[in-house]
């Protein structure tokens, strides 16, 4: 898929001069420059979070254009949903003033939406950890062209605007996250609260983020150039990011035709800093901080799965994978005392039976015995009869 993105790209810096002065070095960023814009850039963003909180609406919105095809939310209760999370990869490639992007989208889907939903993260962070893995594995190789890099850069954690604060499910999740990937919160459909609610949401979410010691990603603020500090400053002020996602277009009431959605007391936009942080989101991911994101991902979460892995296997050898999967061992646990309770039922069955049929054996012995008392004394009875009959005078005298 190859689309064409409106985001407008900085020029490059004008070429220097062979004929100046120096020894050239002020021209390795044109020599720079140009690599990168023959080889492009390769860019993995995950998004994360319950169905229906518009993950997929966002993503279109962001790149404006069709990266993934909306679901049919009215079907989806039709069919029963899978009992694991299933990762979901689309791939595009974006082009914008002859300078292309790999894009990949990595989604969740049916992550939180069940009663019980312990342990649903593990195939989220197995899968960023299998990425680190392989991409270490082809490093490890005599021949390391056509590397196939898909290191997460970046994890959009949408959170539910419900207006008070994270769940447990969110900062369970948030903490395992945002050790391995640049994690961003975002809170999902901003239109559904008022300015005062959102704001105090925010805060809620910003304090909780604190104490329990979350790390999300921050970009760097200090800059040489003051504007610049001053943009970053206003983008981190935004944390978390609350987001309105549309690809219609809708009539203002001035008579602008935007990005929104279209409600009886006026219209929200997507690109209105009043209404939304779709803008300053955009920035952080594509516009300022997209070399930042892939930098961080190279120099940090790589560097600390690769220094953790070497320390505890020898060069060449494969990844240890846990003994015990927690989700698994749960299920086992419950099953072995599920196994437990039956065969223990079943023994106390077959003990009853037991006293049962040793109770019936020793009334029968009872009842056998006394029937051969009681032959013993009919034949003794027929013997003192017999000889009484034969040995009278009568039977004498004949």
């Amino acid at each position: 898929m190859t689309v064409s993105s409106p985001t407008e790209v900085a020029p490059p810096p004008p070429p220097v001069p062979i004929t100046s002065t120096g020894t050239g070095i002020a021209n390795l960023p044109n020599q720079r420059h140009k690599i990168v814009a023959k080889n492009g850039a390769n860019f993995t963003l995950m998004v994360c979070g319950e169905s229906g909180v518009g993950k997929t609406t966002f993503v279109n919105t962001l790149f404006t254009s069709t990266i993934k095809e909306p679901k049919i939310l009215s079907k989806r209760r039709l069919r029963p949903p899978n009992k694991t999370v299933q990762i979901q990869i689309t791939k595009a490639e974006l082009e914008e003033k002859m300078f292309k992007v790999k894009l990949s989208i990595i989604d969740t889907p049916g992550f939180g939406d069940y009663v019980n939903n312990r342990h649903s993260w593990i195939p989220i962070v197995d899968f960023i950890d299998d990425q680190h893995e392989k991409y270490m594995r082809q490093e490890q190789q005599p021949s390391r062209e056509g590397v196939v890099d898909m290191r997460v850069h970046a994890c959009l954690y949408f959170i539910k605007p419900t207006g008070h604060t994270l769940s447990p499910l969110d900062i369970e999740v948030m903490k395992r996250l945002g050790s391995r990937v640049n994690l961003i919160p975002v809170i999902a459909k901003a239109d559904t609260l008022t300015p005062s609610d959102l704001a105090k949401f925010k805060q809620n979410i910003r304090d909780v983020i604190s104490a329990q010691e979350i790390q999300v990603y921050s970009c760097p603020i200090e800059s040489e150039d003051e504007t610049t500090t001053k943009r970053n400053a206003n983008i981190m002020a935004a944390l978390p990011f609350a987001v309105i996602g549309s690809t219609e277009d809708v009539m203002t009431l001035d008579g602008r035709r935007v990005k929104g959605r279209q409600y009886s007391w006026g219209c929200a936009e997507v690109e209105n800093d009043d209404h939304c942080d779709f803008r300053k989101l955009r920035s952080l991911l594509i516009r300022t901080h997209m070399l930042d994101l892939i930098t961080t991902t190279e120099e940090l979460h790589y560097e600390n799965y690769r220094q953790t892995q070497m320390e505890t296997r020898k060069f060449g050898d494969p990844r240890s994978q846990p003994t015990e999967n927690a989700k698994f061992k749960e299920e086992e646990e419950m099953l072995r005392k599920r196994f437990t309770e039956q065969v223990k039922s079943e023994e106390s069955r077959f003990r009853k039976w037991e006293q049962q049929l040793l109770s019936e054996r020793d009334r029968l012995h009872k009842e056998l015995e006394q029937q051969s008392e009681r032959v013993k004394e009919l034949q003794g009875e027929l013997d003192a009869y017999y000889y009484s009959h034969h040995n009278s005078p009568r039977s004498v005298r004949k």
